[in-house]
């Protein structure tokens, strides 16, 4: 894309993948995120990538905005929700089952501070939750999710 000058519009275009932020999908980082286990006492594995699924349409305002505030579902439940790796497949076919026009994004957990929480939720596993808006500087990475004939989707490997 060309430079724009100061003042121009800037069109953004979406390919196979974008990324924001400070860290590339793939990188080790040795700061990465704990998840607390339910009891509250031990901690259960880590994670440094969270992954929210996105209506194209929302990201892009989002773009526009330099924020992301959250789908009409975050926004109803007060907190922005997000998925790890793990969890990404069945959370896409309990909520966007048959949907097209969805963005996957990727975010530095490390990055969200106090603001993210991890609480129980389906099948009493915990999820992390973020409690304010999503800055972008946070996400690392925007890929587009193909949705299959079936009504699935089409999930990339990720990063834990």
């Amino acid at each position: 894309m060309a430079a724009a000058g100061k003042g121009a519009a800037v069109a953004l275009e979406v390919r196979e993948e974008r990324r924001y932020g400070r860290f590339a999908w793939g990188q080790n980082d040795k700061n990465r995120k704990t998840i607390p286990n339910a009891s509250g006492g031990k901690q259960v594995g880590r994670v440094r990538m969270i992954y929210k699924i996105c209506p194209a349409s929302a990201w892009r305002e989002a773009e526009r905005q330099g924020v992301f505030r959250g789908s009409p579902v975050d926004i109803s439940d007060g907190f922005i929700h997000f998925s790890t790796a793990s969890q990404l497949a069945e959370t896409a076919r309990k909520h966007f089952f048959g949907q097209t026009g969805l963005f996957l994004i990727a975010v530095d957990a490390d990055a969200l501070g106090k603001a993210l929480r991890w609480e129980r939720s389906r099948n009493d596993e915990l999820f992390p939750h973020l409690y304010g808006e999503l800055d972008l500087g946070a996400v690392t990475g925007v890929l587009s999710m193909r949705a299959r004939s079936d009504g699935y989707h089409d999930i990339p490997e990720l990063e834990p």
